[in-house]
């Protein structure tokens, strides 16, 4: 068995080019960091989600970048090879680049290796910002969770020629001012698949289509201990499993396999 090692951004940039998938998962604490880290797991996302999962919100807006902070720094000592993405809150990176930077620079001393930010257009100029002074940036394109209300809900987005035409463009100026990697949140497969194909840098899904470079999913949604209903894109692996590492490894093989997301069975 190859012993692994530590994941980076170069490594990340290898898969997407040689066509091997990446697993991605959300994480929050230190235990899950450890396991994760051990079922083989490729990169985990701080996610501003724990404000569904873990605080019991409707929505990640209210979450604050002390919330992201902690967390942060939690996942960071229960990783030894995964790489590790924060989430850039609502409200910490919307006034101005140098405010962007502020924000970012924390995360990284909190142990991110790369930032996530939502948005494209107006998000280029700190893109471009933060990527010139070192920090990795991920953009966050299609459905936009902090931005929830003016999408006028959970729509998918890219349907039309309009909003396709808009990832599109989004998705170069991001590439253009430095973005080293994109994830796309209920986009159509057939558009995601396209982008990816030609991208020069990865492309993460949810609700994307399996074209995509790697796959990500809110941890307790896959381990089917969400409460309520959850996004048909989702899939249940602990369904058989005698364990949480069984399962989450089940989720790795899938993912590398390229046998999730099934694009006609979740109506991509």
């Amino acid at each position: 068995m190859t012993e692994r090692k530590l994941m980076t951004l170069p490594r990340l940039a290898q898969m997407h080019a040689g066509g091997e998938k990446i697993a991605m998962l959300t994480c929050y604490d230190a235990a899950f960091a450890s396991l994760l880290d051990e079922a083989g797991v490729d990169m985990l996302l701080v996610g501003d989600s724990l404000a569904n999962v873990l605080q019991g919100r409707g929505s990640t807006a209210p979450v604050s970048l002390d919330d992201m902070l902690y967390h942060t720094t939690c996942v960071r000592r229960g990783v030894k090879y995964a790489f590790v993405v924060a989430d850039l809150p609502f409200d910490s990176y919307h006034v101005s680049k140098e405010e962007a930077w502020k924000s970012a620079a924390a995360l990284v001393k909190a142990g991110a290796h790369m930032v996530k930010l939502e948005g494209g257009g107006w998000t280029a100029e700190t893109v471009r910002f933060l990527s010139e002074r070192g920090i990795p940036v991920c953009v966050h394109l299609g459905f936009t969770p902090q931005t929830v209300t003016s999408l006028g809900g959970f729509k998918v987005q890219g349907r039309d020629e309009v909003s396709a035409a808009r990832i599109r463009r989004e998705s170069q100026q991001a590439i253009e001012a430095g973005a080293a990697m994109l994830l796309y949140e209920m986009v159509p497969a057939a558009l995601a698949a396209d982008i990816t194909a030609t991208s020069p840098v990865p492309v993460i899904g949810i609700g994307a289509g399996v074209g995509c470079s790697g796959q990500v999913l809110v941890l307790h949604d896959m381990l089917n201990i969400t409460p309520g209903r959850k996004p048909r894109f989702v899939k249940d692996f602990m369904a058989g499993k005698d364990s949480v590492l069984a399962g989450v490894k089940g989720y790795v093989d899938a993912v590398r396999a390229g046998s999730f997301p099934v694009d006609a069975v979740h109506g991509f």
